[in-house]
């Protein structure tokens, strides 16, 4: 993983240092109407971005690969680091805050999937995530203030009616289709090849054997026993057994034979690249369709969802134009407006 001093040292560069002799306490990046973005805050983003990218690992501050990183994820995280901040503001405006049970129902619900028997330890768990328990509060607070923000103000006024369902539907037919799939058992006995190709002889044999192993299955021989004794494909240790695999997946050919089978059925020895291949057609499903009625609940939710992404962005574009946006660092204005252009495509488009 990569260390974060490596990513604080090239951020750094990046984001500029502090005059030598100035008494700055911390360096302000942008003012949003009055709240502010620090140059640590930033650089805590981008460390929890970059430093699980494993082809990170070994870089130093120097590394054109760490710079190129940080170049690559600074637009959309400025811009996300902006929006935060209106979102936050609306939920203050909305009168939204964090109770102490509703901190404290959190609370337990981290302990609970963390698996953080006592207090002891979630101290120590703090301590390693380099926070304390009010840096903790303070960041749950404002993630409930910006999701609860876009919730009031957006989610809940997102309507999806009859035709835009049915329309999603039958444009999107195959989310809801289960394609037909099969399970087949395989015995292969291998032709010997050698500098000078396959010899005659050889071949030869090797179709006797498939020819002899098919019959003492038609006898009556379990198929898994015959494919570990003789197989000589990677499926002999699971007594031939091969899927399930989409049918539809499958080379035509084979996809041929299979549908003049009948599951429980054994097909013909058939020459393969490697040699004599036998089948046998162990389970087949066939192709289901959701009905409408059976898919409604999970099309709303999809064409919801789709709804919600554009008006969040056509609402973040309006608190936006109200908002008084003061920047202190040109370089990473020069970020966000490239960032927020592309947005800007994409709501046009």
């Amino acid at each position: 993983m990569l260390k974060r001093s490596v990513i604080a040292a090239s951020v750094a560069a990046l984001l500029g240092a502090v005059p030598l002799g100035a008494q700055i306490i911390e360096q302000v990046l942008v003012n949003v109407n009055g709240d502010i973005l620090t140059k640590t805050e930033f650089e805590q983003r981008q460390v929890a971005v970059l430093r699980n990218r494993p082809e990170l690992a070994n870089v130093t501050p120097e590394s054109p690969e760490l710079k190129r990183a940080i170049a690559e994820v600074t637009p959309q995280l400025i811009l996300d680091a902006v929006d935060e901040l209106l979102l936050i503001q609306r939920g203050r405006e909305l009168g939204l805050a964090l109770g102490d049970e509703q901190f404290k129902s959190i609370l337990e619900n981290i302990k609970k999937s963390n698996n953080i028997e006592d207090e002891e330890q979630f101290q120590a768990a703090l301590k390693q995530e380099g926070m304390t328990m009010a840096d903790l509060r303070r960041a749950l607070e404002r993630q409930m203030l910006a999701t609860e923000a876009q919730r009031r103000d957006v989610v809940d006024k997102i309507s999806v009616t009859e035709a835009e369902a049915r329309a999603y539907y039958e444009s999107h037919k195959q989310e809801f289709t289960t394609p037909s799939e099969v399970t087949l058992r395989e015995i292969m006995i291998e032709v010997p090849v050698s500098d000078r190709g396959v010899n005659v002889a050889a071949d030869d044999e090797a179709k006797a054997k498939a020819d002899e192993v098919r019959r003492r299955l038609l006898a009556g021989e379990p198929f898994p026993r015959l494919a570990a004794e003789v197989s000589d494909a990677p499926s002999k240790a699971n007594g031939g057994l091969i899927g399930p695999i989409k049918h539809d997946e499958l080379a035509e050919a084979l996809q041929s034979r299979l549908d003049t089978m009948k599951v429980g059925d054994l097909a013909d020895v058939v020459r393969v690249q490697r040699g004599y291949q036998i089948l046998k057609l162990e389970s087949r499903t066939e192709t289901r369709i959701r009905s409408f009625d059976d898919a409604r609940a999970d099309i709303g939710n999809k064409v919801g969802a789709e709804k919600s992404a554009g008006e969040r962005m056509k609402y973040l574009e309006r608190l936006r134009g109200q908002a008084t946006v003061t920047w202190r660092n040109d370089e990473l204005k020069r970020a966000y407006e490239q960032a927020l252009a592309a947005r800007r495509k994409v709501l046009e488009g």
